[in-house]
């Protein structure tokens, strides 16, 4: 009897340890889970943030084009994508997405064709109870470019008619010439989108929408 309590007593100890081993197992999954759904979440908001201000640049081009539509020999900046625009105004974009998936903005860099923007969660990627966790958020980059859909072959500039001679004075009254009916805008044409031809009423000047003149993606590593 004296012999079953004793290694009953030896035995304990031992389950004690495996108890003990299984626990901390389950807490190193348990926090190599939870980094690998922070990570992941960082880059989302790296994803979501660099998409939104690059698509901010989007619609400020189409808006801009918008005020110069009746002068075709400035739209070719916009074809191409290379008219300037409100940075700020798209970095608060990025910020506002960022925010939206749990992030924020660490920098916002406008590039040739878009922006690079890096993130940190608001999450840690740890635990209090698992040593320099606690402390550590994720972190992530992406980047976007906008790429023209449009292409446009600007009309070659009209020349002023000729006026006829007046001619010479005379005695007789001549009759008030009637006015001559005013000349109705051509349409402007050139603008290609999509292999598509455009063409704008100078009356009424519609532009595709932004996403028809414009496509915005994620860029890779090696781009």
């Amino acid at each position: 009897m004296a012999a079953l309590r004793s290694d009953c007593g030896q035995a304990f100890p031992a389950y004690v340890a495996v108890v003990a081993a299984l626990l901390f197992l389950g807490l190193v999954f348990f926090v190599v889970g939870r980094a690998a759904v922070v990570r992941n979440g960082a880059q989302t908001a790296a994803d979501a943030a660099a998409l939104a201000a690059t698509q901010s640049v989007r619609d400020q081009l189409r808006e801009d084009w918008l005020g110069v539509i009746d002068d075709p020999a400035q739209w070719q900046q916009f074809v191409e994508g290379n008219a300037e625009v409100d940075t700020r105004l798209a970095c608060q974009k990025a910020s506002d997405f960022a925010a939206n998936n749990g992030a924020e903005v660490d920098e916002c860099v406008q590039t040739s064709f878009g922006f690079r923007v890096g993130v940190r969660t608001a999450d840690t990627v740890g635990e209090s109870i698992v040593p320099d966790t606690e402390a550590q958020r994720a972190v992530a980059a992406a980047a976007a470019v906008i790429e023209p859909r449009c292409s446009f072959d600007a009309p070659e500039p009209t020349t002023e008619p000729e006026l006829p001679e007046e001619p010479e004075p005379t005695d007789d009254p001549e009759p008030t010439p009637s006015p001559e009916p005013a000349e109705t805008p051509e349409m402007v044409t050139g603008l290609v989108c999509d292999g598509e031809p455009v063409s704008i009423d100078p009356l009424d000047p519609v532009l595709p929408s932004a996403g028809d003149l414009f496509h915005v993606r994620l860029t890779g590593d090696d781009e």
